[in-house]
């Protein structure tokens, strides 16, 4: 555990936690030698599990090369030979990469190209930016702000940007009875029309989202027709289509990007946690030809840049693990896992007087918890159940993601699920009966569930 004396300014200061000793596989190992199924990947990131031979040869391959290379002075093979790669293989259009070192700065750089891209265009007058709400893109100042996670916004709300947020593509929640999920899809899409209305489509720059909402309420999936909708909307009115895919994207989802089992191609979209998986900190925010071309036949300059973007090493690390994912046939191991996982979780919690929803796509899996299944109602906030799921988790060695606030940045809790691709059919067992235990463990402590109740 850390010491009490510690001098990292820790996320919770009175935590208690593991130290991380090694990696094998799937699995991390603490200084005593426990081992815990890393079924959240951290926040989705470990995608190649904690001790890759090939990603970490490559990245000492490239140590002994060069490490570092200023981007205003230097490219380098790796950045160049990764941008190449993800071109090819992102949504038609898609034709440029800016590489940074994370998801919030990836969102941090998508916003300031939109917003410089409409004054390369003469349209400086653009200012506005419209998301959703429980939805989460980083927490730099920008991205906090097209944020719509309460609960992370709240304190800061006096120093972000205006934004406009509309509702999310929630179904679990938001279908009507008699609602077709085409009509409801329909419907909320709507709200973007009706909000660049309002707000007038000649000050709107973009539509910033995520394709499967992650975090903030646990793996919200859009209904069929939804994006393609929202794509209409876009070009309808002019304005950009930002989609974040920090999370669901690279691979997370059963496709490179996730947008792509909606059909439709955005304007610019983001990816990190996945495009490296965790072995060096590296994101992209990726541009259509269109964009490129406006900043190259008009100023010439991205008035954007931080210190590591471009990173030798970072870009050599994600294109090994991009060409693992490939070579490897992880997608299809996604998919198969994916749908194992799915049904493992449905046998297990299925009829869980305490869970209301099971939803996902791939390895990218999140469960909705109720005080009861008919009415919806959410556990009591005070319970704080979701922390106390993490903690009986980690005590029989699983890391999860526990979220609470699922519902409107206060109500509500979920567990988010993003395993490693190449776990097998043991760990799916694995996850699900470990995950099974602690949730119960965490609902008797709460008096809600009586001792060695099965569900």
């Amino acid at each position: 555990m850390i010491q009490a004396d510690t001098r990292i300014f820790h996320r919770l200061i009175q935590g208690q936690l593991p130290i991380a000793a090694g990696g094998d596989g799937v699995y991390i190992i603490d200084k005593e030698g426990n081992r815990y199924l890393d079924a959240c990947g951290g926040a989705a990131v470990s995608c190649l599990g904690h001790s890759h031979v090939r990603v970490i040869d490559a990245i000492k391959q490239q140590l002994d090369r060069v490490a570092f290379a200023h981007t205003s002075f230097f490219t380098s093979a790796p950045s160049e030979e990764l941008a190449d790669f993800l071109v090819q293989r992102a949504p038609k259009g898609i034709e440029h990469v800016y590489f940074v070192s994370g998801g919030s700065e990836a969102i941090e750089a998508a916003l300031k190209m939109a917003r410089q891209y409409f004054v390369e265009s003469g349209e400086s007058q653009r200012s506005k930016f419209i998301a959703r709400r429980q939805s989460y893109h980083g927490n730099t100042l920008g991205a906090l702000a097209v944020s719509g996670n309460q609960w992370r916004r709240k304190q800061f709300e006096p120093i972000l940007i205006d934004v406009e947020h509309i509702s999310p593509c929630y179904q679990y929640r938001d279908q009507k009875d008699g609602e077709s999920e085409l009509d409801y899809g329909l419907r909320v899409a709507n709200e973007l029309d009706e909000k660049i209305q309002e707000m007038g489509a000649e000050n709107v720059i973009a539509f910033v989202a995520e394709p499967i909402v992650g975090a903030t309420s646990g793996v919200l999936v859009p209904v069929p027709g939804y994006f393609k909708r929202i794509r209409e909307i876009c070009d309808h009115h002019g304005i950009l289509l930002i989609l974040d895919e920090v999370m669901c994207g690279m691979g997370r989802t059963g496709s490179l990007f996730a947008c792509e089992q909606e059909g439709v191609r955005p304007d610019i979209v983001t990816v990190a946690k996945g495009l490296a998986a965790g072995y060096q900190p590296i994101g992209a925010t990726l541009c259509s030809a269109e964009i490129y071309n406006r900043f190259r036949d008009g100023s010439g300059l991205f008035q954007h840049g931080h210190t590591y973007i471009g990173h030798a090493t970072a870009c050599a690390a994600a294109l090994a693990v991009q060409q693992t994912i490939e070579d490897d046939g992880l997608l299809a191991n996604i998919n198969t896992m994916g749908d194992a996982l799915d049904q493992s979780l449905r046998q297990r919690f299925g009829d869980h007087p305490f869970v209301g929803d099971i939803r996902g796509r791939g390895l990218f899996r999140g469960l909705e918890l109720v005080a009861d299944r008919a009415s919806k109602a959410p556990l009591p906030y005070s319970l704080s159940i979701h922390s106390s799921i993490k903690r009986h988790a980690m005590a029989r060695g699983l890391a999860c993601y526990p979220g609470g606030g699922t519902i409107d940045g206060q109500q509500g809790n979920h567990i988010l699920l993003a395993p490693p691709y190449i776990i097998d059919r043991s760990h799916v067992a694995e996850i699900t009966e470990k995950l099974g235990d602690a949730v119960d463990a965490a609902l008797q402590d709460a008096g809600l569930m009586g001792a060695g109740a099965a569900a």
